[in-house]
């Protein structure tokens, strides 16, 4: 059956966040001022054209230090990392740019914090994840990770009277809640973040296609399979009644997902660049033709700085002009 979509309704807003955007900015300078090749301490975000474009100008993505030569200069990714991976990239000497979301870092840094006051934490997240695995690296025990509703019966604090809750940023909204209710219901004294730990991008990108997906009769997200905020975008509207998928780019998009169905919802999750959007915008019109409507939706103008260093007129300490 041919595709019969006559309207691409495009989700508002979606793609890039601050966090991201700053993360790749950090990247791309670090090789302007310094240079190929620059290492990259696990993929900057998750996603694979961002990825392969960085590796194609010079960044070289790895995972154990132990293969970054000394004296090179070093980025942690978005996600963040572990303490002792920070104090083993000091101990080697690497030039160290830190490219975590300043709201991961906010996680880290409220953890320190109540941990030195005596806390324990139940974080709820994805076990493997590296924002869990650099939240969770912060300490040296006493943090105990839930992945759903039915972990919080297995967790055994040492004590109850100081137990807090963080959480993966990147998370559903309604899972995440559905968790912490569990967890209020068996630690009722349980202290929760002064603020939501989930990042207002992935909110109001969830919030954005609860909007949408009523509207329409298929919803298609664009971004990488590791992308944790672009399957909850999925799931979210999966959750809802639309059918929905995640593409990693354009040539994944399956005609017989839209066959039969006029209205085609399009979204991207926060580490995905415009530019899939558009191209899977182009495949949808070649097989059928389409036009494209954008929601109204936030404005989001948040903006996080870079770090010490990064200006390309700006001498970094230790480095030669």
């Amino acid at each position: 059956m041919k595709p019969t979509a006559q309207e691409i309704v495009l989700a508002e807003p979606r793609g890039f966040c601050a966090g991201v955007d700053r993360a790749i900015e950090i990247v791309e300078r670090a090789l302007e001022k310094f240079g190929r090749p620059i290492y990259v301490r696990h993929e900057i975000v998750h996603n694979t054209y961002v990825v392969n474009d960085l590796k194609s100008r010079g960044a070289i993505f790895i995972e154990a230090l132990d293969e970054v030569p000394a004296g090179a200069t070093l980025v942690f990714s978005a996600h963040g990392v572990s303490r002792a991976i920070q104090d083993e990239a000091k101990a080697r000497g690497f030039q160290i740019f830190d490219a975590t979301c300043p709201l991961v870092t906010k996680v880290h840094v409220e953890v320190a914090k109540l941990a030195r006051e005596g806390f324990e934490f139940i974080m709820i997240g994805h076990k493997g994840h590296p924002e869990v695995e650099g939240t969770m690296g912060q300490l040296d025990g006493g943090i105990h990770l839930v992945e759903d509703v039915a972990d919080v019966a297995g967790v055994r604090p040492a004590q109850t009277d100081k137990l807090a809750v963080v959480t993966q940023t990147t998370l559903s909204v309604d899972d995440a809640a559905q968790i912490m209710a569990a967890v209020k219901a068996r630690f009722p004294n349980v202290r929760q973040p002064k603020q939501q730990d989930i990042c207002y991008a992935t909110q109001n990108r969830q919030d954005a296609v609860k909007i949408m997906s009523p509207q329409v009769d298929v919803v298609i997200v664009v971004g990488s399979p590791t992308s944790s905020n672009s399957n909850r975008l999925r799931e979210v509207a999966h959750k809802l009644g639309t059918p929905s998928y995640m593409v990693d780019n354009a040539d994944e998009l399956k005609p017989e997902w839209l066959a039969g169905r006029a209205r085609v919802g399009l979204t991207a999750g926060a580490s995905a660049p415009e530019i899939l959007v558009q191209q899977v915008i182009e495949r949808i019109k070649a097989l059928g033709g389409a036009s494209v409507r954008r929601m109204e939706g936030i404005q989001e103008t948040v903006k996080f700085p870079l770090p010490k260093g990064m200006r390309l007129d700006e001498k970094t300490p230790g480095r030669a002009p």
